[in-house]
């Protein structure tokens, strides 16, 4: 049976109208659309006699789980070949439809999978059911059934490219309104400056957020939260077998775990308190408790007022804490293998989804070394200075300069990532141990992907008169972390972290230009909706 793929629409150049005039129009288009659905139903009800096949189409009740159905609906993904002539049940999303003559052609979607479907005329199914089908809104949930056959051609345009399916039954599950705030057709166009198409169509991103649960429903993105959970569960798997414990911390607490004023303030019964910008002081309490090796994942709370491309107001937390022997490098070596072998589990485990996100957001393939390159801060900041930076030994890296150094290591060693350690004490927080050497040095540590910091950790002070005496001279008021101070005064192994943001690490390996394009429902300083 020849393929048959509907053809994109292209924008016409036109004279920008009012916000009134573009209402109205969008209203007049609604009242066509329903008009046209009423007259088509009439027809079918006036034909519906002679319909032969009206058993095998229309739209189902209400599912209030009346009753189970002896039918098992098969997943998109495992249509192929191996099924022969056999007989399957699909359900997903009308993705796009046409009908030409006695035919209809109409593309199911299942998440990230879809596969052609075709009805024609016939002694089973009636022009009657054609039409209906055809009037079916894109995006309504249907249920088909049909027989798998191979196709005679690549079908290019969908995810299933040698079968195609042959429908006998069509039932609409729940139907999607006409007007559809954006077309997935167009929030799935390939992201290319040069728009060699000449379609010029491209869906903000403020449009894609206000209408989230569509703009989800696109390939790149299905495929972008299903590698999200990957991470996730890469770095949870990797600490179990290390013999970490998962442990789960409170997110409303009584100082800022941070340090500064970019806190969330709360009413919390008769006082205030404030939304955690980090486990920090539960992971050590954890340790000073003799967990010894602890991680959580959770949500963070940053009340900066940052409108930059990696920057959000609550984000996941992917957070560990370590108790080492004699040296805080046993953690560092820790941390840097276990990202080594998260990103191999991504490149091997998640390809498909990898190959589908870049064909939306095209990028390079995230490059690593096993084991990790590591480099002290000055090391960093000879690079840069020969790059013709000018920045001081106790100066913090801007954005700008971390981009550059990332470039440059990229450049010089063929890595995306890699790890920063020794920074400058003044930069780092009060909890921070001080270099033995030089005390203008810590023991802390960056790692890096693609030039931007993903991971900020160091050695804990574990000493309570110490971690006092620093809390002082920074200014940390001390009453409000007693409890966190006193959970050191009875002993605590050496011990050292870090903390990751998960959004941006997803971001960074894909290669992708926005940190809002990682988070499903983010928040922003100007955004707290959906």
């Amino acid at each position: 049976m020849a393929n048959e793929n509907e053809a994109n629409d292209t924008n016409a150049t036109e004279t920008p109208l009012s916000k009134k005039a573009l209402k109205k129009l969008a209203k007049g288009e609604e009242k066509a659309m329903k008009k046209k659905s009423r007259q088509a139903e009439a027809e079918l009800k006036q034909e519906g006699e002679d319909d032969y096949s009206k058993d095998c189409y229309g739209k189902m009740v209400m599912i209030q789980s009346r009753e189970k159905l002896p039918r098992t609906l098969v997943s998109v993904q495992l249509l192929n070949e191996d099924r022969g002539e056999e007989t399957a049940w699909v359900r997903g999303r009308l993705h796009t439809s046409r009908a030409k003559g006695k035919q209809c052609f109409f593309v199911i979607r299942q998440r990230q999978y879809t596969i052609q479907c075709l009805l024609s005329v016939s002694e089973r199914i009636s022009k009657q059911m054609i039409k209906f089908v055809a009037s079916i809104t894109k995006e309504s949930i249907i249920d088909v059934e049909g027989f798998i056959r191979a196709s005679p051609q690549i079908i290019e345009s969908c995810s299933q490219k040698n079968v195609e399916m042959h429908v006998t039954k069509v039932f609409v599950v729940s139907a999607a309104e006409p007007r559809l705030p954006l077309q997935i057709e167009d929030a799935s166009r390939p992201e290319n400056e040069n728009d060699p198409e000449g379609l010029n169509i491209h869906v903000n991103q403020d449009t894609r957020l206000d209408n989230r649960v569509i703009d989800l429903r696109t390939a790149a993105n299905q495929a972008i939260y299903t590698l999200q959970g990957g991470v996730c569960s890469l770095f949870r798997d990797y600490l179990t077998s290390k013999g970490f414990k998962e442990i789960h911390t409170p997110k409303i607490i009584s100082a800022a775990s941070e340090g500064g004023a970019n806190v969330f303030e709360v009413k919390y019964c008769d006082g205030l308190a404030y939304l955690a910008q980090s486990p920090q002081f539960y992971k050590q309490m954890a340790i000073a408790a003799d967990f010894d090796k602890v991680f959580t994942i959770g949500s963070v709370f940053r009340a900066e007022n940052s409108n930059t491309h990696r920057h959000l107001c609550e984000f996941v937390g992917l957070d560990l804490e370590m108790a080492f022997s004699y040296h805080y490098h046993e953690v560092v070596d820790v941390i840097g293998d276990m990202f080594v072998q998260m990103f191999k589990g991504l490149r091997d485990k998640f390809s498909d989804e990898i190959n589908m996100i870049h064909k939306q957001y095209p990028a390079e393939p995230f490059k690593f070394l096993q084991p990790s390159l590591r480099l002290d801060y000055s090391q960093g900041l000879m690079l840069l200075r020969e790059a013709g930076v000018e920045i001081g030994d106790e100066d913090d890296l801007s954005t700008p300069d971390e981009k550059l150094l990332g470039k440059i290591i990229k450049a010089k060693y063929d890595t995306d990532f890699y790890i920063l350690d020794k920074f400058p004490l003044k930069v780092r927080p009060f909890y921070t141990m001080p270099d033995p050497e030089n005390p203008k040095l810590s023991n802390s540590y960056d790692m890096f992907m693609r030039g931007e910091e993903i991971i900020s950790g160091s050695q804990r002070i574990h000493d309570s008169e110490f971690l006092t005496q620093r809390a002082s001279e920074l200014g940390i008021d001390l009453e409000k972390i007693k409890s966190y101070i006193d959970a050191f005064r009875y002993g605590a192994p050496p011990h050292a972290g870090g903390g990751i943001g998960l959004e941006r690490v997803t971001m960074l390996y894909l290669g992708l230009n926005n940190i809002r394009k990682t988070s499903m429902f983010p928040r922003d300083p100007k955004r707290l909706t959906p």
